[in-house]
């Protein structure tokens, strides 16, 4: 990305708009101001599609995500929580497999599955024929709190969704290939090109 300054940056198939903006406001273009006070803002160019608005689109997924970990059911910091809903998607896991997964370091792992055993979401298992190694597995009362942070989110995405106006609803249900596509991570579809 280009650091100062504004204009396009070449990314492949498409260009990326980047531009000074204040804090307090939005913009088309370069903005004056200190270094404190102003943020860059993208747009994505792809030839005959629409801009994206890559920094409107970045917070307004991280506030959603935010607001859907936002609920004192599990008693579990968000970290925890997605390690269990790991575990529980992916079946009994080594420890260092969980680790990698998650993309923690082995001391916070340590931590955070004795806080899981704790609340009886989990349970260690010793590996048979090595003696330092451990899986660990999530319990039928974890599985009944995955279950029910699931369906609290989706009641919580649902009555939401009640706010939108029609026009909305319809972009939006548009918009889940996409949506889907880029949370997978998985490459472009490029057999239309």
């Amino acid at each position: 990305m280009q650091r100062a300054g504004a204009g396009p940056v070449a990314r492949g198939t498409y260009a990326v708009w980047v531009s000074r903006v204040s804090a307090s406001g939005g913009g088309a273009g370069p903005r004056e101001g200190s270094q404190r006070d102003s943020r860059q803002a993208a747009t994505a160019v792809l030839a005959d599609a629409p801009a994206v608005d890559v920094t409107r689109l970045r917070v307004a997924i991280a506030r959603l995500s935010r607001r859907l970990r936002k609920h004192e059911l599990a008693g579990l910091t968000p970290t925890q929580l997605a390690a269990l809903a790991t575990v529980e998607q992916t079946g009994p896991l080594r420890l260092g497999d969980l680790a990698a997964a998650e993309r923690i370091a082995p001391s916070t792992l340590t931590r955070l599955v004795s806080v899981l055993e704790e609340h009886g979401y989990v349970q260690r298992y010793a590996v048979p024929g090595d003696a330092r190694a451990w899986t660990i597995a999530v319990t039928p009362h974890g599985h009944e709190v995955l279950d029910r942070i699931r369906q609290e989110n989706t009641i919580l995405l649902a009555d939401s969704l009640l706010t939108l106006s029609p026009d909305q609803l319809a972009a939006l249900a548009a918009a889940l290939p996409a949506l889907e596509q880029l949370a997978d991570g998985a490459p472009p579809d490029t057999a239309g090109s």
